[in-house]
């Protein structure tokens, strides 16, 4: 199966709604037997979107800077971790070890990763799916937003359709996966 990237939220002080998405993210990644690639965190979503998926016996890929591990907040039951030294060559990574890439709600980072993916997909760079998982309208306010610029020719509508939003998990992989085929 494909190696799937998720973005999402590394804050202690979550509602719990958001770990909870995050760990049904994590086990139905695992359950379809896809390869969980993270920002190599243990804490907050990113914590909870592995411990997901190896709670339903997947694999996990965690790709996190240095200055983090110094932090100690780095993943350390991944089956694989790989460090960095920086943010940037982090996202690089990433992206290099994924298939595909889905978005939970999160925050600066979380936006951060997503429109790397997002900018390097209207460059041609890559072709791979990304998802926006938009529960409870979470991203809402941000896509009203993005079709502006797209209205205001900032933007070309075709890279607006490079990203696919989903409003639910099962929603968000199957559109991944009918990509992916």
């Amino acid at each position: 199966m494909a190696a799937i990237c998720v973005f999402c939220a590394s804050s202690r002080t979550l509602d719990q709604r958001w770990l909870d998405l995050a760990t049904e993210t994590g086990a139905e990644l695992a359950r379809r037997g896809h390869t969980l690639v993270s920002g190599g965190g243990c804490v907050g979503m990113m914590g909870a979107v592995a411990d997901g998926a190896r709670s339903a016996g997947g694999r996990t890929l965690g790709v996190i800077p240095q200055a983090l591990v110094d932090l100690e907040v780095a993943d350390l039951r991944s089956d694989e971790l790989l460090v960095t030294d920086s943010m940037a060559s982090r996202k690089t990574l990433m992206i290099d070890k994924s298939d595909a890439f889905l978005a939970l709600p999160g925050g600066l980072g979380t936006l951060d990763e997503l429109f790397e993916v997002w900018t390097t997909a209207t460059l041609t760079l890559h072709t791979k799916p990304m998802v926006l998982v938009d529960t409870d309208g979470f991203y809402r306010p941000l896509l009203d937003w993005l079709g502006t610029l797209a209205d205001q020719h900032f933007l070309k509508p075709a890279g607006l359709d490079l990203l696919t939003v989903a409003d639910s998990i099962p929603a968000a992989l199957r559109a991944l996966e009918s990509r992916l085929t």
